[in-house]
């Protein structure tokens, strides 16, 4: 039988380890971050033959502590959530899962300690502990933006496109004589490109008074272009803004983004803490 004194210990380690509304749960995921970049940097720099074999033992002691660290608080986390299933089989339960076992693999499987570079994805977890968790919803109202306004954007390219392939063929009628490297139509479009995006590779360039000022009016040209994307999705990102949200996670289904004046979970109604 569970007692109200087992109920509140769960509570607590649920509201550190889950959620970072509070000192103790700030403190806990900036500790956990710590000892992930620690872990990445080891392994990237046991990769360096002349450091693995100065440090090879301190590299391996060093990283069998992170990975026992890295085991209970998997372990943690599987006991203080409610359904247990949610969180095993949930895109950081897999993740925490398969970034805690490559040291134990690589006992059987030669190779396998370099699977370790999978805790990078755990840094994600850094949007809670900067409270940054809104964002990730923003990214989704990105993306919706982006979504609707494909059709626009789409034409948006086909103009540029149109455009660049114009404005390469001119330059090629312009420069094909002058041994500048606007030998062919495809080229100097590649050319006008690489202009007009601003990238300005440099590997071709014109020489004619005439095809410097047309090149002089493509790159002006092309910030202009730049800025009309940003201001399609603009306007669509601006008609899918979500009400902001906090870092609190379910105690029974560990979903989140949950509004600020949440009292139940939206997923599965449990009584949020």
């Amino acid at each position: 039988m569970t007692t109200n004194k087992q109920i509140n210990w769960r509570k607590k380690a649920h509201d550190i380890i889950y959620e970072a509304d509070t000192p103790a749960g700030k403190l806990f995921d900036i500790i956990l971050l710590i000892l992930i970049l620690l872990s990445i940097a080891f392994v990237m720099l046991e990769s360096i033959e002349t450091l693995n074999n100065k440090y090879h033992d301190f590299f391996n002691y060093a990283e069998w502590t992170i990975t026992i660290l890295f085991s209970l608080e998997y372990i943690a986390r599987v006991i203080t959530i409610k359904n247990k299933k949610s969180y095993i089989f949930s895109f950081f339960g897999i993740i925490d899962f398969l970034s805690t076992i490559p040291k134990y693999l690589s006992f059987f499987l030669v190779g396998a300690h370099a699977l370790v570079a999978l805790r990078a994805i755990r840094l994600l977890r850094i949007f809670r502990v900067l409270k940054l968790a809104r964002f990730v919803g923003e990214s989704e109202n990105l993306f919706k933006a982006l979504k609707a306004s494909r059709t626009k954007i789409l034409v948006f390219l086909l103009a540029v496109l149109s455009i660049a392939v114009i404005l390469g063929s001119l330059m090629y009628l312009i420069e094909v004589k002058q041994d500048s490297g606007f030998d062919s139509i495809p080229r100097s479009v590649y050319w006008a490109i690489v202009t007009l995006t601003t990238v300005g590779y440099g590997d071709i360039a014109p020489v004619t008074p005439f095809g410097q000022f047309i090149a002089s009016i493509i790159m002006i040209l092309g910030y202009a272009i730049i800025a009309i994307p940003t201001g399609i999705v603009s306007v669509e990102y601006n008609k899918h803004k979500n009400i902001d949200t906090n870092t609190q996670s379910c105690p029974h289904c560990v979903a989140t983004d949950h509004h600020d004046d949440a009292e139940f979970c939206y997923n599965c109604g449990e009584k949020l803490n």
